[in-house]
C-alpha cells in the first residue's frame, strides 16, 4: 500500500509540471518476489493500455502507453504489442511462484494471485 501511495505522488508530481517520464521512472525496477513483481506488471500495464485515452481527455498524467511511445518512438500498436508480451512474462511468472512451493503461504499468493486475476479481466 504504501508503494502505491508512493507511485500516485509521483504521478502528481508529473502532472503538475506537465512532464513525461521515461518508462523507469514510471515503472521502477521491482524488488519484491517474482509474484508481486508480476502482479505489479499485469496490474500497472492492463490498466494503462484500456484506460490511457479516456485518462488523456481528462487531462490525467502520462500513462505507461504515452511513456513507452515517446520513449521509443512507437505506434501505439507497438506499443500494446509490447506490453501484451509483458503481460504474458508477468504471468509466467506469477504461475511459476504459485507452482513451486516457498516459505509464502498459499492463501497469501492467492491474493496477489486473484489481484491480476481481477484485473487482467
Amino acid at each position: 500500500m504504501k508503494n502505491q501511495v508512493r507511485a500516485y505522488y509521483e504521478e502528481a508530481k508529473w502532472l503538475q509540471v506537465q512532464q513525461v517520464p521515461t518508462m523507469e521512472e514510471y515503472m521502477p525496477i521491482f524488488s519484491e518476489p517474482k509474484i508481486v513483481r508480476g502482479s505489479a506488471i499485469v496490474c500497472r500495464l492492463m490498466d494503462d493500455m484500456v484506460s490511457h485515452k479516456f485518462e488523456q481527455k481528462r487531462g490525467h498524467v502520462a500513462s505507461a502507453v504515452e511513456c513507452y511511445m515517446k520513449q521509443h518512438g512507437a505506434s501505439e500498436q507497438e506499443t500494446h504489442n509490447e506490453f501484451n508480451k509483458q503481460v504474458r512474462d508477468a504471468w509466467k511468472d506469477i504461475n511459476e511462484e504459485c507452482l513451486i512451493p516457498t516459505a509464502v503461504p498459499m492463501p497469501i499468493l492467492m491474493r496477489v494471485l486473484n489481484l491480476a486475476r481481477v484485473i487482467d479481466v
